[in-house]
């Protein structure tokens, strides 16, 4: 059998390139993990999400336990065979979901009950059950259950939720089935404190995982604070295993988030995006329902080699939301998908060439340009 393992393979300041080996394959870092939260990529087939580049997928602990159960995953072979996913898999603990959608919660040192946003069905999630259900999800990569701190909170009531927090890991890490190829990652929490952070970290060490995340940003706190977060926690961090920035995010956020240290990321964004209008290019986010693409002939991107961007015009996406038509979803998805899987390629040989400063600087370049009609373009010219 495959061991779970980390390899650093070239570093760049303290941007990293990596790869990662679990029992279901190899992936490369630094990476985004196509976000298949009920075991399914919104509006995109599986060989559709392979051919974005996608290596990694991220599946959700929550969802899957009120439908169809992890029990039923389980007998119909678990998430790689009930999915048609033969890659790596991670799954969430559940945790984030439990308090951002279910109701009627309570939060106690044994874990959290809650009623179902589903079918009000009540539910009790504790850091045992929470590996129990990852176990038999089958996923490669489990992530502890933690406690998702409110934002903004206190420094005193922060401290008290990654306490908790670091309580719970010691329970998962006790809970959690040891397999050759299977990895349990920690969570690192403190809000934005740096002395807590530092705690939470010096705690995780202290139990033991195979991998750190890093968690309770991107909650409302901003890009600036985020970075700043980083920047004093990711020195702490052993440099010997993978860090995972949980849902994060947005290109320029990936950007220097890969620059301060970070090897794995998901978000909904891209996905959201895609059904809601909003394709990511090389010169920044556009809005394909805006008038000033009915006519416009040219693909989202010229850089982008996706199928979306070889075969359809603007002028047709535009068309395909108007008439609200299921079709300019998946097609939209579809090249979203595909432009973070290029950037995480162009990352990755930036960081390999030594070049990642001069690539961040020409992102942010070609961001701040903004995406401009053929017609003004022609007027600049």
């Amino acid at each position: 059998m495959t061991s779970f393992s980390f390899s650093l393979q070239k570093t760049d300041g303290a941007a990293r390139r990596g790869r990662v080996t679990t029992a279901h394959g190899t992936f490369e870092t630094p990476t985004f993990m196509a976000t298949a939260t009920a075991a399914t990529v919104k509006a995109m087939t599986v060989d559709q999400v392979r051919g974005t580049g996608a290596e990694l997928a991220i599946c959700n602990t929550y969802h899957l336990m009120l439908r169809p159960s992890a029990e039923r995953v389980a007998a119909l072979g678990g998430l790689h065979t009930f999915m048609n996913w033969a890659g790596p898999i991670v799954t969430d603990s559940g945790g984030f979901q439990v308090m951002s959608l279910a109701s009627l919660r309570k939060l106690t040192e044994d874990g959290v009950t809650f009623q179902s946003h589903v079918d009000g069905s009540k539910h009790n999630l504790t850091p045992e059950r929470s590996m129990e259900i990852q176990t038999l999800l089958d996923s490669d990569i489990t992530m502890a259950l933690d406690e998702c701190t409110p934002h903004p909170a206190t420094h005193e009531v922060a401290a008290e939720s990654m306490r908790r927090s670091m309580r719970w890991a010691q329970r998962c890490r006790e809970a959690f089935q040891q397999r050759e190829g299977y990895g349990l990652f920690g969570i690192v929490q403190g809000s934005t404190y740096e002395d807590l952070r530092a705690e939470s970290v010096r705690a995780l060490n202290d139990i033991g995982f195979d991998g750190f995340g890093i968690g309770g940003l991107a909650v409302g706190e901003g890009q600036e604070a985020m970075f700043r977060v980083l920047d004093f926690t990711m020195p702490l961090v052993p440099t010997d295993k993978p860090r995972y920035l949980m849902g994060v995010g947005t290109p320029s956020d990936i950007v220097g988030s890969v620059m301060r240290g970070i090897d794995m990321f998901d978000c909904v964004m891209p996905t959201r995006a895609g059904r809601t209008g909003r394709g990511y290019t090389h010169r920044g986010t556009i809005n394909i329902k805006n008038a000033r693409h009915a006519a416009d002939p040219r693909p989202l991107d010229e850089r982008c080699t996706c199928p979306t961007c070889q075969h359809y015009s603007r002028a047709y996406l535009h068309h395909l939301f108007r008439c609200e038509e299921i079709l300019g979803p998946m097609l939209l998805t579809q090249h979203n998908l595909h432009y973070y899987q290029m950037l995480m390629q162009s990352i990755r040989g930036a960081i390999e060439q030594g070049a990642m400063q001069a690539f961040a600087a020409a992102f942010a370049a070609d961001q701040t340009l903004g995406d401009v009609s053929p017609l003004l373009e022609t007027k600049k010219g």
